[in-house]
């Protein structure tokens, strides 16, 4: 079974080590952020989304989010095309906290390659890898 079969059937999220995470349906990925990132991140206050039509790389940053503690980039874990971003998210940045990250998608992206997804962890390895 292919990895994309089995993310596919399975429904799983897998996560970086940069706090990413993406759910693929087909060839088109989910990408957002841990609930922990957001933790760390706290109150966010700027978001700079990537771009429709975007070509973007594997680990290469395609976002930013700003919070009153830091500035974070957002790296895409998979190379492609970005397809969708989430805008609502801008209209409410205080609606994204720990509690609702995993609702809080950033952005959509057509993968070039289902093997650049070998690398990341699933959910129980990237909770212990918090702890």
């Amino acid at each position: 079974m292919g990895i994309r079969q089995a993310y596919t059937e399975n429904k799983m999220l897998r996560y970086t080590e940069d706090h990413e995470w993406i759910k693929l349906d087909g060839d088109i990925g989910t990408v957002g952020i841990s609930p922990y990132a957001v933790e760390q991140l706290g109150d966010i206050v700027f978001i700079e989304l990537p771009e429709v039509g975007a070509s973007v790389n594997k680990g290469t940053a395609v976002a930013v989010f700003e919070s009153v503690k830091a500035a974070s980039e957002i790296y895409s874990p998979a190379t492609g095309k970005v397809t969708d971003v989430n805008s609502a998210m801008l209209e409410d940045l205080a609606a994204i906290t720990p509690e609702n990250a995993m609702d809080n998608w950033i952005f959509k992206i057509r993968i070039n390659d289902e093997t650049d997804l070998d690398g990341l962890i699933d959910e129980e390895k990237y909770n212990a890898m918090i702890a």
